[in-house]
């Protein structure tokens, strides 16, 4: 991928040097209820690559409801290093997403918001509760920030057979495009779902939702690669292979040898790589209807 040299985002907190607490599994209080390590291994394995609220799944298996976790205090933020390879291209990533959006939001008369993205080590607080990096990367409606422990990227490479800077880029426009779906209203219509429909019913709409995040960073491949020509040999590869790894399907017979379709919240990862494809072949927002499709 050729990121090197491009413009990098100002909009990278980095929380890495402030000891957030630690990753662990221990049983947490999230949203008032009490979580303990069962629940969180499952939420784990339906949703190993997190996309809108990491707190989502954990909910739903708590019984869903609760109060709203408050905000928590966190201490002013800073930027990477100067000389930090991988929060560079993180923010070189964030920044091409940046201009992508502002360019379709401006040709349909709209103004798009820079979400910031926050680096981070083992856990940290956010608007949505506590995050963790076992999670895997997320985004926050609640603030507007997406969330990454860097070390996930060796999580994706080592553990889930995805490597490369594409990869990689990827999982950042895949979370900017929850961003793009909170901006459009789409979120919010979600989480006034949640109590009023089955479990299962929710899960269903939760892989509409993630299927459309992956349609939308397919939408921001097209236009940068038109805009900045990044791509270069195998890099496509590198994100349909990505997708793959990360559907609910391969997660789960990974982790226990076989599939719960109805427990499915990000959805297959024959699903994922078509609807990458398709925002990436089409490069227009309109073509990610996921919510209108018949099939996925």
């Amino acid at each position: 991928m050729k990121w090197e040299g491009n413009r990098e985002s100002d909009n990278v907190e980095d929380r890495r040097d402030d000891g957030g607490g630690g990753g662990g599994f221990s049983g947490g209080g999230l949203g008032g209820r009490h979580i303990g390590l069962g629940g969180i291994v499952i939420a784990l394995v339906a949703s190993y690559f997190l996309g809108i609220n990491p707190m989502t799944v954990l909910s739903l298996l708590s019984g869903g409801g609760g109060p709203a976790p408050q905000v928590q205090q966190q201490a002013p933020a800073h930027r990477p290093p100067a000389d930090d390879r991988m929060a560079k291209f993180v923010a070189t990533v964030l920044a091409d997403t940046e201009d992508v959006w502002k360019d379709v939001f401006a040709q349909n008369g709209a103004t798009y918001r820079d979400p910031k993205l926050v680096l981070f080590r083992g856990a940290t607080p956010t608007a949505c509760g506590q995050g963790q990096a076992a999670m895997g990367p997320f985004y926050c409606p609640g603030d507007q920030k997406v969330y990454i422990d860097l070390d996930f990227y060796q999580t994706l490479k080592n553990k889930l057979g995805a490597p490369g800077e594409f990869a990689q880029a990827y999982v950042i426009a895949h979370e900017v495009g929850h961003h793009v779906q909170n901006l459009l209203g789409i979120s919010a219509k979600m989480d006034q779902m949640r109590g009023r429909v089955s479990q299962a019913e929710y899960n269903a709409l939760s892989v509409r939702l993630e299927l459309q995040a992956d349609c939308l960073a397919g939408v921001w491949a097209n236009r940068a690669q038109s805009a900045r020509q990044i791509l270069e040999n195998g890099d496509i590869e590198s994100a349909m292979n990505a997708a793959a790894q990360i559907g609910d399907d391969a997660l789960q017979k990974k982790a226990q040898g076989y599939v719960v379709p109805e427990s499915f919240t990000h959805g297959t990862s024959a699903q994922r790589t078509r609807w990458f494809n398709t925002g990436l072949q089409n490069g227009n927002i309109k073509a990610c209807d996921t919510f209108g499709a018949r099939n996925l």
